[in-house]
């Protein structure tokens, strides 16, 4: 009798280190998803700042051309024979 005894506190302990156990790891969920909603949240701005960075990098190169165009032409004003003025 003294061997069940023992052996059914050791079950009742085992159960209730496993049960602890398997407490813990539904608050480890609880934690797990804060953070991956936490980390899907900074995913989409982390998108959303490099949709900005593209579309601000295409209209500085843009600009760029359209100074290019500007500065040859503004060139070919500068090597143009002068005019005397009439009078």
């Amino acid at each position: 009798m003294f061997r069940t005894k023992r052996n059914l506190a050791m079950t009742l302990g085992v159960a209730m280190v496993a049960g602890l156990g398997l407490g813990g790891c539904a608050s480890y969920d609880k934690e797990f998803a804060t953070i991956n909603s936490r980390l899907d949240q900074l995913d989409s701005r982390v998108q959303g700042a490099a949709q900005s960075a593209e579309s601000a990098n295409q209209s500085a190169q843009r600009a760029n051309q359209r100074l290019d165009q500007i500065e040859s032409r503004v060139q070919q004003l500068e090597s143009a024979p002068r005019r005397t003025p009439r009078g």
